[in-house]
């Protein structure tokens, strides 16, 4: 095994339960400010699909000591960069700024934290609510195949399972959002004892700590938080669920999901190796097979196969297959499925090409602050561990030939898949 890095952290908890993890680095006079919140779209109920996303955006227009364009305002002035991301296990907030502008992003975090119900009004909900909107439209609507997101949602789980339905939720329950409804959602889960908080960069921990301390330690615990909806469920699907989609596409193309089990155990890390070597990279299986050898698939841009990383139940593990020009679609996924359903051996040439991207594309991640903070707040969030970042890429290092090829086994059967077919329609309506 190479030696790895370490990469050393500081794990706080204020009085109100905010978990605060420090990480110093040197190198660079910049710092990252990362917020996970422990709400996602699995903890959405029906008929309140979407409400997680919608608070995204919702988080920018503004709070108590902030104007609706001042936080992009000054985080933007400042030099630094900020965004916000919507996950089915989480929403997340962060900035990257200069080092002598920490204070500008913590104070920034803790007013929407503790302030942002004093600018929720009708305005900003109907402003939000369109851009959401049109986002949908836009992502997934009107897109060549971006149905496929949601179909996988809706296929791969039971009716009711709180991972049927994605980030993005319905334009129905869109539409019916009132801003009561908002209000009570950011009540029920924004709260600091629902949120991690890492801060990675030019800092001293002390000093970072005070100032966490003074800009957070005010806003009040919630104290207790609903319990998700349920995510148990069976690990197989229990049949081949066929779903031939026409659209506006050029194409054919094929999109087919398995379940799998849930990220952090033992074998979702051995589905991540054995992701890798079917189809990470062009020394994967299905690359050699589909695109050197018989050229059926397109040059994929990234990797073939990929796993969804959620932690209730089961997680996905989702191969994109588009075809090439003049390809019968037919032909390329019974080549597919010859591929991955014979696994045989796997040789120590594969295990050694899958170590070799995976360890590049974890330290990748891992050598700029903004991916190091948000690594340590989603290690944090999930498992209480952020000890994790250093100890999740040897774990994965550890999985085995043997080990890969049992997953294989168990996962990669003919009852276990949802198959998404992208036909080119050449209706008259379409047209």
């Amino acid at each position: 095994m190479p030696t790895l890095p370490k990469y050393p952290f500081s794990l706080h908890t204020l009085d109100n339960g905010l978990r605060v993890v420090i990480s110093e680095d040197h190198l660079a006079p910049v710092v990252a400010v990362n917020v996970w919140y422990d709400v996602g779209s699995r903890h959405e109920t029906l008929g309140r699909t979407g409400f997680a996303h919608l608070f995204e955006h919702l988080m920018f227009q503004g709070s108590r000591n902030v104007g609706r364009n001042d936080h992009f305002g000054l985080i933007s002035g400042a030099g630094g960069t900020l965004n916000g991301t919507t996950w089915c296990d989480r929403t997340n907030y962060y900035e990257t700024v200069p080092a002598n502008h920490l204070e500008t992003a913590l104070w920034l975090e803790a007013d929407r934290m503790g302030g942002l119900l004093d600018a929720l009004d009708q305005d900003n909900l109907d402003n939000q609510r369109d851009v959401v909107k049109n986002e949908k439209r836009q992502t997934r609507d009107n897109q060549p195949y971006g149905k496929w997101l949601e179909l996988l949602h809706e296929l791969g789980y039971p009716a009711g399972h709180p991972y049927q339905h994605s980030t993005i939720g319905s334009m129905a329950d869109l539409d019916a959002a009132s801003l009561e409804d908002a209000r009570n959602f950011y009540a029920t889960w924004y709260a600091p004892d629902n949120a991690v908080l890492s801060i990675v960069g030019d800092v001293d921990t002390e000093t970072t700590l005070a100032a966490v301390q003074r800009f957070f330690g005010g806003i009040p615990a919630k104290g207790r938080f609903p319990e998700p909806p349920a995510t148990d469920l069976a690990p197989h699907i229990g049949q081949e669920i066929r779903r031939t989609v026409p659209d506006r596409v050029p194409l054919p193309r094929l999109f087919i999901g398995y379940r799998i089990p849930p990220f952090g155990t033992p074998q979702f890390d051995a589905i991540e190796v054995l992701a890798t070597v079917l189809g990470g990279g062009r020394g994967s299986r299905i690359y050699k097979s589909l695109v050197l050898d018989r050229p059926l698939l397109q040059p994929p841009d990234g990797n073939v196969m990929s796993p969804w990383p959620f932690v209730g139940g089961a997680a996905l593990l989702i191969a994109d297959l588009p075809a090439r020009e003049g390809v019968d679609v037919a032909t390329l996924e019974n080549a597919y499925h010859e591929i991955v359903e014979n696994i045989g051996e796997i040789t120590d040439d594969e295990m050694e090409r899958a170590r070799a991207l995976i360890t590049s594309d974890w330290l990748h991640h891992l050598a700029t602050v903004d991916g190091r903070a948000d690594t340590f707040s989603q290690f944090t969030t999930l498992f209480d561990d952020p000890g994790l970042v250093n100890d999740m890429l040897p774990r994965l290092l550890d999985v085995t030939a043997a080990d890969a090829q049992r997953v294989a086994a168990d996962v990669l059967r003919a009852d276990n898949r949802v198959v998404l077919d992208f036909q080119p329609d050449t209706s008259e309506a379409a047209a």
